[in-house]
């Protein structure tokens, strides 16, 4: 034992006047510990994780490979650098310190942002838990975390290669400065796109109201601007800062998509009132594409100037039928009360003349007189 204990201290003094070899063998053994933690990574946690039903840590154990394997291997190159400084010179090391720290730091970066968009996803799937992570805010979670990961990951190498980051965050607060009042309007709309994201007035596929007038599907929110398509299938482009100080109507809100429509007639006085509602319930109940449940209801309004108004009131699947099944609804009341004997009077008004006392038209009639004398 003790001749084998001299031969290996005899071993190493040798091997210690050769830097070049013990960086390498160094070297190699970064590599064997960086395969050694890819394979314990693989077999022992790879298979603890398989067991689970969720398929979110599968995924981020197999984004682990890469950066775990590249640390211990770059890291080992680290120690062998040190081996070889004196050899090649003082500027060695330094720099050759900072590219294999850099290459670590990207190597996470690049993890990082795989792996969130991984996490995002999985939020997005799982909405009773996260709730901000809808459809329509998960391209700008991913974006957020993009560039929060690329400047964390510029600022790091930075520090690497012993760069004072002071100036440059001096200098990019003015030009922040400078950009925010040149482009005022941009922001005001970034900043509205992101409000909007974040409170979700409306959704991708809502139907809205404008208070201008403006009436369509919601086909894409972006950061600076959101897309309506028309019925006349017309797609309009509104800017995030107008939709988010506008007054909106969302007709698909409230957590279902039905929409109630409601049809306004008028009868003639002295119609049955009891007849015309149940005319009207029977035109909704017969119509298929009216929805059951809630159940569609007539009601007697007014006393109008020239008839009696009526309102049915029924529930369709979605907004984006409403003036269809208006027409629907229009044309059979039409056709359903010529047939009962429904009449749907015109606007009319009745005028009646009062005949003037004789003697206040022998007054007038003299006073015309007088007047035509004079002119």
């Amino acid at each position: 034992m003790e001749s084998l204990a001299q031969q290996f201290e005899q071993w190493l003094v040798t091997i210690k006047s050769y830097p070049l070899l013990v960086a390498f063998l160094v070297a190699a053994v970064g590599l064997l510990v960086a395969k050694l933690a890819e394979l314990f990574l693989t077999n022992i946690i790879g298979r603890m994780v398989a067991k689970t039903e969720s398929k979110f840590d599968d995924k981020i154990i197999s984004l682990l490979h890469k950066p775990i394997f590249t640390t211990f291997a770059i890291f080992g190159l680290i120690i062998a650098s040190y081996s070889v400084a004196k050899e090649l010179g003082n500027n060695f090391l330094p720099a050759t310190l900072a590219i294999l720290k850099s290459l670590i730091i990207l190597s996470w970066i690049r993890f990082f942002m795989r792996s969130s968009d991984s996490v995002i996803n999985s939020m997005g799937a799982n909405k009773r838990n996260f709730s901000f992570a809808q459809e329509d805010t998960v391209p700008l979670l991913k974006n957020l975390a993009i560039v929060f990961l690329l400047l964390a990951g510029a600022y790091s190498i930075l520090v690497t290669w012993d760069i004072n980051v002071t100036g440059l965050v001096a200098s990019a607060g003015i030009v922040g400065l400078a950009l925010s009042f040149a482009a005022q309007d941009t922001l005001s709309h970034l900043f509205s796109g992101v409000a909007i994201l974040a409170d979700r007035p409306y959704r991708i596929g809502d139907f809205i109201v404008l208070d201008t007038g403006e009436r369509g599907q919601v086909t894409h929110i972006g950061l600076r601007s959101t897309r309506l398509m028309t019925r006349d299938d017309v797609e309009v482009s509104i800017p995030n800062g107008v939709m988010g100080s506008a007054k909106i109507v969302n007709e698909s809100g409230g957590g279902k998509s039905q929409y109630r429509v409601r049809a306004h007639v008028g009868v003639a006085y002295g119609s049955d009132v009891d007849k015309v509602l149940n005319v009207l319930e029977t035109i909704a109940k017969d119509n298929k594409y009216l929805s059951k449940h809630p159940e569609p209801r007539a009601r007697f309004r007014t006393f109008g100037a020239s008839s009696l108004d009526f309102e049915l009131l029924a529930w369709i699947e979605e907004p984006s039928v409403r003036g269809l099944r208006i027409h629907e609804i229009n044309c059979e009341i039409n056709r359903r009360f010529i047939e009962e004997n429904i009449v749907i009077p015109f606007p009319q008004q009745d005028v009646w003349i009062k005949e003037l006392p004789q003697e206040r038209s022998n007054n007038e009639d003299s006073s015309f007189k007088d007047l035509d004398q004079k002119y």
